[in-house]
Order: structure tokens, then sequence, then C-alpha cells
């Protein structure tokens, strides 16, 4: 699997964000045969409820549920809500431009960039204003508290009115000289912003943009600025003031977002985020081993190699299951207890990079091609 990486300029006021013509491999794994699956195990039932086609998908993908409907977006432009249960259109709108970073949502409004950089926020589907930011944006905006919140490459974090757009603060952090062309991590507990910049976790006061706490999940090493590459990347497992991220190819961790105290971490080579259930978390390494560590101490619990090399997205917990997608477009439920696997479906062969969520009883999938599958138990 590759993974696109930005320099940060070191002039950013006057060159801005510079394209570094570098990718790097996860543990090569990109060059292993996938395991072979053999049959499905068929040991639950899970049905395709509903499809809906949007547009290609070539970015991180975040897709905001509120109250049993989706918004989810495609990189053509088109931004749309969908009602979870029942697979039906509620609105649907086109920013005019390719969408990089998206979807951000509050129920109400959402919000995405544009690949002019053009943060646009739309009210029920209807643009309600835009506005020129200063960076590049791989992360979904967020938006809570009738505010947007927006997380720049350049390790820039600005607020905006949602009803006006006017910016209300915005700071800048130091940071390594590589970016990582992923979404990261930006999200509220209770009246704490939460934010990822490198390898640290910060506690920000949403009114003012202050520090409130900041917290190591991973320090950067090596020689060179790819091998010190260390961006906490989105999806997060989040069990009421704990939250346990993953840095980028280093490391997982809890941090009680509270006080701001780094509960344990722990060295481990993943890209993509991590699920949790209250006991456990869950995490896919970049070989695609399956792993749940105890939510308290980090201890493992469980390891699963049954669908190595098969280029997983983030997984997501439902019932007795933790469900990934692979790159052949294939989901699977594996179970919570010992990560046997359970039964898998198809989608439509592009691919599931987006990580699955659960809305109105519905499992949601999107693929690459952008097609959105609604899975229902049998």
């Amino acid at each position: 699997m590759k993974y696109d990486l930005f320099l940060r300029s070191r002039r950013l006021c006057c060159a801005g964000l510079l394209v570094l013509g570098l990718t790097a491999c996860a543990g090569g794994s990109s060059r292993q045969a996938a395991t072979e699956l053999g049959p499905d195990p068929s040991l639950l039932g899970a049905r395709v409820a509903w499809t809906f086609a949007t547009g290609p998908v070539d970015f991180a993908l975040d897709i905001r549920v509120n109250n049993g409907v989706l918004v989810t977006a495609s990189s053509n432009g088109t931004v749309m809500a969908i009602e979870a249960r029942s697979g039906s259109s509620l609105w649907r709108a086109d920013v005019g431009a390719r969408i990089v970073a998206g979807v951000g949502s509050d129920g109400r409004h959402a919000a995405v960039v544009t690949r002019e950089n053009e943060l646009v926020v739309l009210d029920a589907g209807r643009e309600l204003w835009r506005t020129q930011l200063t960076a590049q944006v791989f992360t979904a905006p967020l938006v809570a508290g009738e505010r947007v919140f927006v997380l720049g490459a350049d390790r820039s974090l600005a607020a905006f009115d949602a009803q006006s757009g006017r910016r209300l603060w915005q700071n800048q952090r130091p940071g390594e000289a590589l970016v990582l062309r992923q979404s990261g991590v930006l999200m509220p507990v209770q009246n704490t912003l939460v934010a990822g910049f490198s390898g640290r976790l910060v506690g920000i006061n949403p009114s003012t943009g202050a520090a409130l706490w900041d917290a190591a999940i991973a320090t950067p090493r090596g020689t060179n600025d790819i091998e010190r590459l260390v961006d906490l990347v989105a999806g997060v497992a989040r069990e009421s003031d704990v939250v346990c991220v993953r840095a980028f190819q280093s490391g997982v961790g809890c941090v009680n977002a509270v006080r701001g105290s780094v509960m344990w971490r722990l060295p481990a080579f993943g890209a993509v985020g991590l699920q949790g259930d209250g006991q456990q978390i869950y995490g896919v390494e970049s070989d695609g081993r399956v792993i749940a560590w105890k939510l308290t101490d980090g201890q493992r619990v469980w390891e699963s190699d049954r669908l190595r090399y098969r280029q997983l997205s983030a997984p997501l917990v439902i019932g007795r299951s933790v469900v990934v997608g692979d790159e052949s477009g294939l989901v699977h439920w594996v179970s919570r207890a010992d990560g046997t696997l359970l039964t898998r479906r198809t989608t439509d062969g592009s691919g599931v990079s987006v990580t699955p969520v659960l809305a109105d009883g519905t499992l949601v999938v999107v693929t690459r091609k952008g097609g959105v599958f609604g899975f229902q138990p049998e």
C-alpha cells in the first residue's frame, strides 16, 4: 500500500505547501499475495438492503452520521444526505469543484474542502458560504457547537462561525517537515477540542484556540524526514473521557482527554484508525493482521492473520463483530471475542478504503467507485 506525503515549506507564508514526489510503502505488504479466504463461514446473516451510486472517491472520506442520516461525498464535488434505514436520498448538492477533504456535519450543516483550498459549508444541501483557506487540508472539517473547525496540512487550526463563515480564531503549531496526505484527528470531547499534531494529541479550548494539554503518542525518530513522520491518523476509539489513537506506522495509545494524561502507549505498525467497545480496542496493521488490545492497559487480547495482505480499511465494531473492508471490495465480519471469521459479503469489487459506519441499525460501506451499500441483519 502506498501513502502520499506532503512537504511543508519552511517558508509557508510565501510558498504554501509543496508536493514531494515520494511515497512510503507499508512494510512491503502491497508486494505480498493476499491470504486465501476459503469458503464463507456464514456464521451470521447480513443482506444488502439497498445500494446507492455517488461518484468515485479518491480522498480520505469521512462519513458522518446524525439521527439515522448519513452524509457522504464523492471526489467530483457531490455531497449528499441519505436516510440510512431505507437508502433514500434526502438531498444532493454540487460544490462545483473536486473535493479533497470531508465530510463534516452536525446534522444540519455539512462542510467539505475543495482542491482549490476552499472551505464550503452547506445548510440542508444549500450552499451557505465558502471561504479561501491558507493551506491544503486532508482532514474532514469538524462541525460542532455552531462552529466549523479546520485542521490544515501546515499544522494550523482554525475556527469559523457556522452561519456566517466569519473566522473566529486561527493558530499555528510547529511540526515535522513531512505531512501525511491522509485524514488526521479532529474531534470534540466534552468541552474540549482534541486535535492531532504530528505524533501528539492536543486538547484545545474551542472558544479561543488556546492549548489546554499536550500528550505525546509517538516521538519522531530517525535521521531523515520520512523516518521521522509520526502523524496521527483518523479513526479514534473513544470510551467516555478516554480516546485511543494510532500514530502512522509507529504506535497506538490511549489518553484521558479531560486531564490530558497518557494512559498507555505501545509500538504498532498500521496506517488506519481504531475502534473500541468499552473493554477492548481494535486495529488493523499494515500487513492485514487484526489485533485487539485491552482498553485499560494495552495488553494484547488476540491477533488474527486470516486477512493478511488484503489492504484493509479501518475497523467498525458492530454487535459481536468487528467489520473491515478490503481492496477487492469484500466486507468481512470477524468475532470480537477471538478474531474468528464470521462471514463476508461483496460490493462492487472496487475496494473499500473508507471506514464503514453504523447508522440506524444499518452497516454502510462506501467503495472507491462510489457505491454506497447498506447491509442489514437477515
